[in-house]
């Protein structure tokens, strides 16, 4: 089984790799990767994978966020979830993420070392801390420049909730399509000059789900130490949106 099947209509998962020891997936943007705290009916990665396997052994590592897209791993044997658990937990693992933001980093690289912690009046979102957060550390690089915009390759050193999306909101360039936390969506209009949508119709964005992409994990394979790159193709909605930032606003 190359896939794990969803609901109706809904596009399959695809599995990137698979051994002895784990499986990757290429999670979609709008599925959460593990049961919601709070209503387990919503649809999960984890849920669907015991639906897909019943009686496997199967268990996440780690985590992404509801609308984030790419390398998802889940462990299979008890022995492998607490090597790359450790692995996870002491930084051993390579996380690097591509993002589409609003603005242009002031340098690149760039290290963004804030800590963060969850947000006092909002539940589920999280801020910069410097009494109580905890440390984060995320190293940014510029791509490619665009008039208002940049596409940027981003390696987290610690993994924190919200971590990418609050440290490039810290340095004045939230991602594209992140309304919490002061991003907006990507709208033809915005980048094409005189194009404007028929009266009669509200445009759809081109991106209206924060603009980022877990692209590749890299770890050593649980039972024999080798080191192991999962890369993510980017999605649909990610590639048409820098195709048109490359069309119509080049640096």
């Amino acid at each position: 089984m190359n896939t794990i099947p969803r609901g109706r209509g809904e596009p399959a998962i695809t599995i990137l790799h698979e051994d002895d020891d784990l499986l990757a997936l290429d999670k979609p943007a709008g599925l959460l990767a593990v049961p919601d705290r709070f209503d387990k009916n919503r649809p999960n990665i984890m849920s669907l994978l015991e639906a897909a396997r019943p009686g496997e052994w199967l268990a996440n590592v780690h985590r992404l966020d509801f609308n984030t897209s790419g390398v998802f791993v889940v462990v299979k044997r008890q022995e492998a979830f607490r090597e790359l658990a450790h692995q996870f937990r002491e930084r051993e693992t390579k996380k690097q993420y591509v993002a589409v933001a609003q603005r242009i980093p002031p340098e690149s690289p760039m290290t963004i070392d804030l800590p963060i912690g969850p947000h006092p009046k909002f539940r589920g979102l999280a801020r910069i801390d410097h009494g109580r957060g905890q440390e984060a550390r995320t190293v940014v690089e510029i791509q490619e420049k665009f008039r208002g915009y940049s596409l940027l390759k981003v390696i987290i050193e610690t993994g924190r909730m919200h971590q990418v999306r609050v440290h490039l909101q810290a340095i004045g360039c939230p991602l594209i399509g992140d309304t919490d936390y002061g991003g907006a969506p990507l709208l033809l209009s915005q980048i094409k000059k005189k194009y404007k949508p028929k009266e009669d119709e509200t445009e759809r964005p081109l991106l209206d789900r924060p603009a980022l992409h877990a692209e590749q994990l890299t770890f050593a394979q649980p039972s024999t130490g080798a080191p192991t790159t999962i890369i993510a193709p980017w999605p649909k909605d990610l590639t048409l949106a820098v195709k048109y930032l490359r069309k119509f606003v080049p640096a």
